[in-house]
């Protein structure tokens, strides 16, 4: 090459580092040695400089784009003195004067500070989204009967540990309820509360849902994701609905509550956290163990510290406080003026079963204080679908004595009568109660 032809390509080199400055403001900019780019020789990227799931992921990508010879760049994390740190690749090409690529330039800006920054927004922005979204059933904890005391009490308890928590209860009890009262008054108050409802998100997405993917992992993952547990991070996490969590992500679950890290869909590179987990089911997951539908290894590292929400049958005194609570906050949302509840109302409430627990409660409440045209409140009765008290489904008590019978009086477990019956434990506990059965007599019988 002549000293001409060299003086030119310098000032083209000027120029073209002038101008890859100008579109990108740099806080470091890094020149990296040029590559030969003619023909179809393409040097590819080096697990010695760059982050090995970026290579894999941007391999096929960079070598269309340098045989393409158009200018482009690539954000992956670069090694930098034993750390990955994100970085922003702009490829350039030096031509000859046919356009032919003589070789490619390519300068390095650190980005890690606007990566994690990005990071971060979308984690606070997922924590708010959750607060704007879900459905709260009520923002107190209403009720002083002894069931809810005893509740109360063991929230009180575990709440400032990280020991894991498994809330039991059939639905509409206020089980997320209880795990927001068990973050409150933990040490990871001041940090997120996230809910994942195992049971509303399709089993092919849900490892996407809690432990994020990588751009490309799956059809549809046009960019990278961060899960529920790295917006969780130093915060909690409560997994609604566990025990319809599917086989090979509860072996992934055991693997963050085992060794507290995780690999995001599409990648190998293995992702630390610190969150406390707390769940909840209304299923009884030690049929499921029995049954094969859930790990025993996993339940028994989600079971260290059980709490059981009580159905609102269990608790009926807490019902005039509750239908105070929603009257007023329904009351005052519709603009009306309610000042009475009628007396009938509320013995008539006292007696209903309430098989959507408080939810339906809730419900009920709602709808009365919309209809209502006078300050007094009332439910029409026809509204409450009825279960006779004194007069139980034919052949009802027999079918529970007989279950009682077989698994000699006991209730849960895998060879317990809730198990035979094939309805949750609290569900059989609850009619036990109501039918009068003696639970205890079959054990006498077996014992003698």
């Amino acid at each position: 090459m002549s000293n001409s032809e060299l003086i030119g390509s310098s000032a083209k080199f000027r120029a073209l580092l002038d101008s890859i400055n100008m579109v990108a403001p740099v806080e470091s900019t890094i020149l990296i040695q040029g590559e030969t780019g003619t023909g179809k020789e393409v040097k590819g990227l080096s697990t010695r400089v760059f982050h090995p799931d970026d290579i894999e992921r941007l391999s096929e990508e960079r070598r269309a784009r340098l045989l393409d010879g158009t200018p482009f760049d690539l954000e992956l994390r670069v090694l930098i003195r034993g750390q990955y740190r994100w970085y922003v690749i702009q490829y350039d090409p030096l031509k000859d004067e046919f356009g032919r690529v003589i070789r490619w330039y390519a300068t390095s800006t650190d980005i890690d500070d606007r990566k994690k920054t990005e990071e971060r927004l979308w984690n606070e922005n997922l924590v708010l989204r959750e607060e704007i979204d879900r459905s709260s059933m009520f923002e107190e904890i209403v009720g002083s009967s002894k069931p809810m005391g005893r509740v109360l009490e063991q929230v009180e308890k575990v709440a400032p540990s990280d020991s894991t928590v498994l809330i039991l209860g059939e639905t509409g009890t206020g089980k997320e309820l209880i795990a927001r009262a068990l973050h409150k008054r933990s040490k990871r108050a001041n940090r997120a509360f996230i809910r994942v409802n195992c049971a509303a998100i399709p089993q092919s997405l849900i490892a996407s849902e809690l432990f994020g993917h990588e751009k490309g992992a799956f059809t549809g993952a046009l960019q990278r994701r961060l899960g529920r547990f790295e917006a969780a991070d130093g915060g909690t996490l409560f997994l609604d609905e566990i025990g319809d969590l599917p086989m090979e992500t509860q072996v992934s679950l055991l693997r963050v509550l085992q060794e507290r890290e995780f690999e995001r869909v599409g990648s190998n590179h293995p992702v630390k956290v610190d969150v406390r987990l707390v769940t909840a089911t209304n299923r009884d997951l030690q049929a499921a163990v029995a049954a094969g539908s859930f790990r025993e290894d996993l339940f028994y590292r989600l079971n260290v510290f059980p709490i059981e929400v009580p159905p609102l049958r269990d608790r009926a005194e807490d019902i005039p406080l509750l239908v105070e609570y929603f009257v007023g906050r329904y009351a005052n949302a519709a603009g009306k003026k309610v000042r009475h509840i009628g007396r009938d109302t509320l013995e008539l409430l006292r007696a209903y079963e309430w098989p959507g627990n408080i939810r339906e409660l809730q419900n009920v409440v709602e709808r009365a204080v919309i209809l209502s045209e006078s300050d007094t409140f009332v439910v029409d009765e026809s509204w409450l679908k009825r279960e006779s008290v004194s007069a139980p489904a034919d052949g009802e008590l027999e079918i529970i004595e007989a279950a009682l019978a077989e698994s000699h009086g006991r209730i849960g477990g895998p060879s317990g009568a809730a198990a035979k019956l094939g309805v949750p434990r609290q569900t059989l506990e609850s009619k036990i109660q109501r039918l009068g059965i003696d639970k205890y007599k079959h054990k006498r019988v077996t014992s003698a």
